[in-house]
Formats: C-alpha cells, structure tokens, sequence
C-alpha cells in the first residue's frame, strides 16, 4: 500500500514539475512573457518643475506617467500607442481641454486611409475614445479611454494615447488644463 501512495505522489509531482518547468526555464533564460516592461521614469529629466501637473507618455515601454503639481500624487497607467512609427508624435505639448463623453471625429489622414469611416461617433460604447479624453495642443492628438480593452499594451491606435476607461476617468481627475505633457 506504501508503495502505491508514493508511486501516484511521484507521478503527481512529476506532472506538477513538467507544468512548472517550461516557466521556469523560460525566466531562468531571461525570456519576458506577460511580464511588465514598464521603466522607470523620472520627471526631472523631462521637465525644470511639475507646474500644473506631468505627464510623460513612454511609448516604448507602453505606460503613462503622472505627477501632480506638489508631486504628492503618482500614477502609473498602461496605455495603448501608435501602430507605426509615421504616426508616431514625440515631444512636448500640454492639455488644452478636458471632455467627458467625447464625440469622436476621424482625422483627415484616417478618412484618406479608410473612406467607410463615420463622420462623428457621438459618446457611448462605439466611440473609439472612450469615456474621457484630454486633448493636447498638437491638433488631433489625444489621451482617451477605449471601450476596446484588447487595445492596451499594444501598437493600436492611429497617433493617440489609450488608456482603460476606468484609468482614464482617474487621470483625468488628476490631470488639469496646462498639464504638461511629453512623448517620449
């Protein structure tokens, strides 16, 4: 009877052990899979003071970052970034203004590229911007939400920067009009 009960916890641990294995050899590697590849960033590179607040938006690793002015708050928010490098903005702008439930209107550039596209998309589930969205003062650029959740922490969106609605509607009460931002 000994016997059998070590042999069925030999053969569990043997599966239990080849479950395991590929895992474990694969971070032994230094593979990353489903692992965050968020870098730290600090504001003091980017910016001389966090007057109205930071932002720096990390499309390399894919992640937000906020300050708040006294810099007594920090938030860190994966987010979605352009598909390709063309559609890819780097540098400074600030907030210009804040809107809930925004209506979304395709850009020149995405209506040359897909024709089908709608005129407006009014607020709700359809509207590729989400709940909230903080406009930048480059024309056409946006921090938005996206009902589409597949989208974060990806090359998604056509230039904007995405983050999950609820991550959105908590920035955006951080955030103000004059928040300085950066693409990096």
């Amino acid at each position: 009877m000994q016997r059998n009960i070590n042999r069925r916890q030999a053969i569990v641990t043997g599966a239990a052990a080849a479950l395991l294995l590929p895992g474990a050899a694969r971070a032994a590697e230094g593979v990353r899979h489903n692992i965050s590849g968020f870098r730290e960033i600090r504001w003091q590179d980017h910016f001389d003071d966090t007057t109205n607040g930071v932002i720096i938006a990390d499309t390399q690793s894919r992640a937000l970052h906020f300050w708040n002015e006294d810099r007594s708050v920090y938030r860190l928010y994966p987010t979605s970034v352009p598909m390709s490098e063309e559609l890819t903005k780097r540098g400074y702008t600030r907030v210009i203004k804040k809107v809930e439930g925004p209506t979304w209107t395709p850009t020149p550039s995405m209506r040359e590229r897909d024709p089908s596209l709608p005129i407006t998309v009014p607020a709700g589930p359809e509207n590729p911007l989400g709940t909230h969205a903080l406009y930048l003062s480059w024309q056409y650029y946006r921090i938005h939400g996206t009902h589409d959740t597949r989208k974060i922490g990806r090359r998604s969106s056509d230039g904007c920067i995405g983050l999950y609605n609820e991550k959105i509607a908590e920035l955006f009460s951080f955030a103000k009009v004059g928040t300085q931002v950066k693409l990096i």
